[in-house]
């Protein structure tokens, strides 16, 4: 786990959803979100020759999905917002990532919700159709993934963390500006190039964060407590940190 190393202090930064980083805070842990990672990459997939047209028809059925992540947060408020109880009204049904596509493809599950590419492995291997695309942009919108750090890297060490930001924030730019190069970079951790390039559109890389971005990171902690994933909201100026973004150099290192 990324997030136990980075707190063992085996890693100086990592990349992590935001509800996480928010389900940290909330347990006391150590960590400062200092940049934003990436934004989108979720998808709700049904079979692709089912029943189910809307969400609301998903009402009685199985949806796998992977409790504690931003697509559970995802999936329940998706649900909600169609009038059905994720209590009650449907079965959830917990699913690793990897598994999703074969429980659906074997009936196994009705849906599912999950980050790219799995929602593409299943509509380009015949089985899967694409239902929703789970964004709200009057509340948590896009938000995803944001690079974390420990609260002792931020008052100890503030210049090494700014090095780190200003080398994310160039790469970000760099992939961003040559989508083939992304996509090949992309490609080296093993998925497909025609999957990757179905994908992209549901796929934003980020870097920069605003009071916007915190805005909807509290947006995402009230569902969270609203759906009872916390308890309690943790102290957002203590777990977003925006000086690091503000301060960025994009000039590459050592001009």
């Amino acid at each position: 786990d990324q997030k136990t190393a980075l707190l063992a202090g085996s890693l100086d930064m990592t990349g992590t959803t935001v509800a996480h980083a928010i389900q940290s805070a909330v347990m006391g842990q150590p960590v400062v979100v200092v940049a934003a990672l990436c934004n989108k990459c979720s998808a709700l997939v049904v079979q692709k020759d089912g029943p189910v047209r809307t969400i609301a028809d998903l009402k009685g059925r199985k949806i796998g999905y992977v409790p504690g992540t931003m697509h559970e947060i995802l999936l329940r408020e998706a649900l909600q917002r169609n009038g059905l109880a994720p209590a009650t009204d449907v079965t959830l049904v917990r699913v690793d990532f990897f598994d999703m596509g074969t429980a659906l493809a074997k009936g196994g599950i009705d849906a599912f919700l999950s980050g790219e590419p799995f929602p593409t492995l299943a509509v380009d291997q015949g089985f899967g159709r694409i239902l929703s695309y789970p964004y709200y942009g009057e509340s948590v919108g896009t938000i995803n993934a944001a690079m974390l750090v420990t609260r002792a890297m931020v008052e100890k060490h503030p210049d090494r963390v700014q090095k780190l930001v200003d080398a994310h924030a160039r790469a970000t730019e760099h992939l961003n500006g040559d989508r083939p190069v992304w996509l090949q970079r992309a490609e080296t951790f093993g998925t497909p190039m025609r999957i990757l390039e179905q994908a992209a559109a549901n796929m934003e890389l980020a870097w920069t964060m605003d009071e916007e971005f915190i805005g909807r990171a509290k947006a995402l902690g009230e569902r969270m407590q609203a759906l009872g994933v916390i308890d309690r909201q943790p102290d957002y100026e203590k777990l977003f940190d925006l000086r690091f973004v503000k301060n960025v150099s994009l000039a590459p290192a050592g001009r």
